[in-house]
């Protein structure tokens, strides 16, 4: 079993930055790519941003060229730079992540809790 936490989430006014991270533990042996969603009140979740393993990057187009995914292997560690802030940005994070355990062939799927980014005008 795996565990994501993310961290990193609070208020901050438009035009501010936040970096968020998402710490993966507990039986580690093989992750994938990894993501960060986002789901505002009522509204669907929906692809930020995506980190190969080897570091491919993919955004959505409402957030390019404001935010940077990245992602260290050596710690099992995801972030995600969030600069010029806005308030479409507010919604809660969520951390996910493709992992294979030892002996296995397929990829399990993993979420963590979400992080709260809030953005006042």
């Amino acid at each position: 079993q795996v565990q994501l936490v993310e961290s990193g989430g609070g208020l901050v006014q438009t035009g501010g930055s936040l970096r968020l991270s998402c710490a993966a533990s507990g039986r580690i042996f093989v992750i994938g790519a990894m993501a960060w969603y986002r789901q505002a009140p009522g509204k669907q979740r929906e692809l930020v941003a995506r980190i190969t393993s080897d570091g491919s990057t993919n955004y959505a187009d409402s957030v390019k060229g404001r935010f940077t995914i990245s992602r260290d292997n050596a710690k099992n560690t995801m972030y995600l730079a969030m600069n010029s802030l806005k308030p479409d940005d507010t919604a809660v994070y969520y951390c996910n992540a493709l992992h294979r355990n030892a002996g296995d062939v397929i990829f399990y799927n993993y979420w963590g809790q979400g992080t709260q980014v809030t953005v006042s005008s």
